[in-house]
């Protein structure tokens, strides 16, 4: 298992539209088949700006998940509301204390 972290900056104006659209998709998204979390956090400074965080058992759910309609269709909502490329992230989760 690992986790994929993305950082996602929006248009000011633009945030409710992800926010709705997030809201809309993200059971979809956490029940995808090898996803085992999924958590949306939005910066403490820069409003505009969110990260998701989830856990993907391997690498080729991660990429069924990249190539599926579910993503390809959220992705299409979700592009022209940034204002910056996003940056994504996967990583080996080395220590957790609960």
């Amino acid at each position: 298992m690992f986790v994929r972290i993305v950082k996602m900056g929006f248009y000011e104006d633009k945030v409710d539209d992800f926010l709705a659209n997030f809201n809309t998709v993200k059971q979809d998204i956490r029940n995808f088949d090898g996803n085992r979390f999924l958590e949306l956090y939005q910066d403490k400074t820069n409003p505009t700006v969110f990260f998701t965080y989830s856990y993907w058992e391997t690498e080729e759910h991660l990429e069924a998940y990249r190539k599926s309609k579910l993503f390809c269709d959220t992705w299409a909502v979700t592009k022209p509301l940034f204002n910056t490329k996003p940056e994504a992230w996967s990583v080996n989760k080395l220590i957790s204390l609960p």
